[in-house]
């Protein structure tokens, strides 16, 4: 079992920068690729970044690629995703999510979840 508590979400302008952090409990998460998810008002919760074991190995949905980057402490069980050159369709809830499998965007196949943090960035 494992359980994820995001933090770092607010409010940023246009073009600012945020890092989010998620913190995990239990003593396995280095056994866990972790994700990061986004769900904005009224939209399906989307992909954005994937992350391996050990944190070699990187995934990113095409919308955040070269912007977003997503890293990991298994030292202090937390992954981080840091976010620059934010835009308006940035706004969203961003949540973290761990799965034993391997790198995935498919949300489905993730099988804990953190409570999620707001993220908006006003124009």
């Amino acid at each position: 079992q494992v359980q994820l508590v995001e933090s770092g979400g607010g409010l940023v302008q246009v073009g600012g920068s945020l890092r989010l952090s998620c913190a995990a409990s239990g003593r396995t998460f280095s056994n866990y690729v972790m994700g990061w998810f986004r769900q904005a008002p009224g939209k399906e919760r989307e992909f954005v970044a994937a992350i391996s074991l050990g944190g070699s190995a990187t995934y990113y949905a095409d919308s955040v690629k070269g912007r977003f980057t997503v890293s990991r402490d298994n030292a202090k069980k937390t992954v981080y995703l840091q976010m620059n050159s934010l835009k308006p369709e940035d706004t969203a809830i961003y949540y973290c999510a761990a799965n034993r499998g391997t790198m995935q965007r498919s949300r489905d196949l993730y099988d804990f979840w953190g409570q999620g943090t707001q993220v908006t960035v006003s124009s």
